[in-house]
């Protein structure tokens, strides 16, 4: 039965259930994971701005996915950390569109970031010896603030679509909102939001992804066609931004079909871990993959935490 229409001041999250005295475990579950991501994207961040051999066009991009890492992460953490604690599960309406606003900045900044990166590794692998020239500081500069002045704008297009809208109820089946989860609950019409809503899926979304895709097929063309040594080269550079890919695809995905099919096949616990998957995974997963397995990452590590002194 819908109620009548309003603006709605509270939303409830109604995907949170009593766990009784273990909410204190998982308290301190999440709380050591945000910690966790916290210092791990710090240290790299610290690391390449105090390096200046990584001062480069691929270490600036990965500087820029790391303080990502953290924009993201922090739009959530905080918030669960309050909820697992409360007794009622209530969020104001400016507070669930900052998260939103958060969280899908977070989403489209780190789809633009990898495929900016996708590009500088194409221009580092297939045309070596202009490298120098098409990827310059200026240009670098260009890539990274357009990563994130254009979801910015994206986003607060979508929020001023969404919060106006006369919303029949004002409960939520979810851990944290979802623009989304708060269309779904409009009385008026939507048509507008849902057709914004596919164009911007298509423009923050597919493109970098077909970008992502062109790139590393010219990538494997002159892998195969190269010598030994260029096959090694592109596999060191490349496997951890693949991983790092497939990895945000696979979350995104999985929280896309929750939110389509409103969890219908999937038990409730099961639910809530799969659309936190790529919201707490991926800010952990990045700094692991990079500062592991990039060895000028590993080596600059290590001279940081031994507390040495060069930064050459």
């Amino acid at each position: 039965m819908m109620t009548n229409s309003t603006q709605v001041s509270y939303f409830t999250l109604s995907a949170y259930f009593d766990t009784g005295v273990l909410r204190y475990f998982y308290f301190f579950i999440i709380l050591s994971l945000y910690v966790l991501i916290v210092c791990s994207n710090v240290l790299l961040i610290v690391v390449i701005c105090m390096n200046r051999s990584l001062h480069e066009p691929m270490y600036l991009f990965l500087c820029s996915l790391f303080v990502n890492e953290l924009f993201g992460s922090t739009g959530l953490f905080p918030f669960l950390l309050v909820q697992i604690l409360s007794d009622t599960h209530t969020v104001s309406a400016p507070l669930c569109f900052l998260q939103i606003f958060c969280i899908y900045s977070y989403v489209c900044v780190e789809f633009l970031n990898l495929s900016v990166m996708s590009y500088d590794r194409y221009l580092a692998i297939c045309y070596p010896l202009h490298y120098q020239a098409r990827m310059t500081p200026q240009k670098v500069s260009v890539l990274i603030a357009l990563t994130w002045l254009l979801p910015v704008l994206a986003i607060l297009v979508l929020i001023s679509l969404s919060a106006p809208l006369r919303l029949c109820d004002s409960v939520i089946d979810r851990v944290y909102c979802g623009n989304y989860a708060v269309v779904k609950l409009a009385c008026s019409d939507t048509r507008v939001n849902n057709i914004y809503g596919l164009l911007y899926t298509v423009v923050s979304l597919i493109l970098p992804l077909v970008l992502i895709l062109f790139s590393y097929m010219r990538i494997l063309k002159v892998c195969f066609s190269g010598c030994k040594q260029t096959r090694q080269k592109a596999v060191g550079t490349c496997s951890p931004h693949l991983a790092s890919l497939l990895n945000f695809c696979f979350g995104c995905c999985f929280q896309v079909l929750l939110s389509r099919f409103e969890g219908r096949a999937v038990p409730p616990a099961g639910a809530i871990v799969l659309s936190l998957y790529f919201l707490t995974c991926q800010p952990l997963f990045t700094p692991l993959l990079y500062g592991l397995n990039v060895s000028r990452m590993r080596l600059a590590c290590r001279r940081l935490l031994l507390g040495e002194t060069h930064v050459g």
